[in-house]
């Protein structure tokens, strides 16, 4: 009998059944002749260099890495070589980052930078106040704060004209983010999207377009961003909860499931407007992380075409429970992945050959849907993990355990079992009797990232005991 293993379940105590996503472990919707899918371990994280401070972002212009590292504005070599070019406004999270033909332009504590290979200058106009995003589009940089949108002139990007001040209109709610699709500026509200066509003119360049109005916004100044051809976010609509939606051209589809937006509501409003929203594409992966304070719910769009539902997963930096993931910031340069801990001054980059964060130790576990005998016990003589052991530590013999449940909420003693060592690539992960059941039951596994291998189907061997 074969369990699905690529989403599981649990229950709790308002007699609700809850979705189990795999921690630290990828769904890959991948037939390879033993099953439909697999969970292989998450990337594991190497020291790219030591920095001076926690990261805040960055971005690839013209083939180089440029970051914000607590109050300096830096050029990250290929080498892992800092480069401190200048010095920004410390206050806020993250900065925000966009570049023209010739400019590269930050915003870091509302304050606006630009550089241009040579001098970096700080944008100096008293008609420009503090702002919190940047975006350049059709020659202009745009700049927002929490009321309007603010253009600079053609000419010169360090003028900035008052009475070519901008607003969204439809809702009177706070502008938190500027992005663009298909060259059209989209205003990102709190409970509103106004998308704005270029028609030039003396004033405000910029005209709404009425039928391309969403009436929902994201809940932070990080929380939304361009995600394949589209814009996904954290938020909703006015008197309703906060959920994960993409949206374009007046339309939204919400793409978070129901576990996942239980999860949101542990969160309270003033938490979540601190969350970063963020993509990645790899590897035939398009994922979108949710980076909240503890952990980082993260939505694969390519794995959930395939099997036509959400795919999610949890990633974290915990051992035994979930610790603030340290990955953030994402830039592809130099052929890999770079970005900051923000637990830390470092700066890392991803290795596909291990799981460990930073030479430590990480934990893994996952769930399987119920096991269910049409109300009928039944014997469990053995179950077997079909997976990819031997590609270990060589000096490692680490070892995972299981555990099940009969009622989703109380678990059974754990028991372990080794996986192999290096090299042991036809080692069986087998547990003998395992117990009975009289109606239902979850099993549960878990490791650490010494464990490192893939799973590709639970196999159960069972006798009926017709009660």
């Amino acid at each position: 009998m074969q369990i699905p293993i690529m989403s599981g379940i649990y229950t709790d105590g308002c007699s609700d059944f809850r979705s189990a996503y795999p921690r630290n472990m990828i769904p890959v919707p991948k037939g390879n002749g033993i099953s439909n899918g697999y969970l292989r371990p998450a990337f594991g994280i190497d020291e790219f260099c030591r920095s001076s401070g926690v990261d805040r972002g960055g971005i690839n212009w013209k083939g180089e890495c440029y970051r914000v590292i607590a109050n300096k504005f830096v050029k990250v070599t290929d080498k892992g070589r800092i480069i401190e070019i200048g010095q920004v406004s410390l206050e806020g999270i993250q900065a925000k980052f966009d570049y023209s033909f010739t400019r590269l332009a930050i915003v870091s504590g509302g304050r606006v930078y630009y550089y241009d290979g040579i001098s970096f200058v700080q944008v100096s106009d008293p008609d420009l106040g503090k702002v919190h995003d940047v975006l350049f589009i059709d020659g202009y940089f745009l700049f927002c704060d929490d009321q309007y949108i603010i253009v600079t002139e053609l000419s010169n990007p360090l003028s900035i004209n008052p009475l070519k001040y901008g607003s969204a209109e439809v809702d009177p709610d706070v502008i938190n983010c500027i992005t663009k699709v298909r060259n059209e500026l989209q205003v990102v509200g709190r409970y509103s999207i106004e998308a704005f066509t270029n028609i030039g003119g003396d004033l405000f360049p910029f005209q709404r377009i009425p039928g391309a109005y969403v009436a929902r916004g994201a809940v932070g100044r990080r929380a939304a961003v361009f995600f394949n051809e589209m814009i996904a976010f954290v938020g909703g609509g006015r008197n309703e909860p906060i959920a994960v939606w993409m949206a374009l051209n007046g339309q939204s589809q919400k793409i978070s499931t129901r576990e996942i937006d239980q999860i949101l509501h542990e969160y309270n409003e003033s938490e979540l407007f601190n969350c970063v929203v963020e993509k990645m594409v790899d590897n035939s992966h398009q994922f979108l992380f949710i980076q909240l304070k503890d952990k980082t719910l993260v939505y694969d769009l390519n794995a959930s075409l395939v099997v036509s539902e959400p795919i999610w997963f949890t990633l974290d930096s915990g051992l035994h429970t979930p610790l603030k993931y340290r990955a953030m910031g994402f830039v592809w340069c130099y052929n890999r992945w770079i970005f900051g801990d923000p637990t830390t001054n470092k700066l890392g980059t991803f290795n596909q050959s291990h799981s460990n964060h930073y030479g430590r130790e990480v934990g893994w576990d996952f769930h399987t849907a119920i096991l269910y005998n049409g109300g009928k016990g039944i014997l469990i003589h053995e179950i077997e993990l079909v997976a990819l052991p031997g590609r270990v530590d060589f000096k490692k013999d680490p070892v995972i355990w299981t555990s099940y449940s009969l009622d989703g909420v109380t678990w059974s003693q754990e028991t372990p079992k080794k996986i192999g060592q290096s090299g042991e690539r036809n080692k069986r992960i087998t547990w003998f009797k395992q117990g009975h059941m009289r109606n239902w039951r979850i099993q549960k596994f878990r490791g650490n990232s010494d464990s490192f291998l893939s799973f590709a189907r639970l196999e159960i061997n069972v006798e009926s005991l017709y009660v």
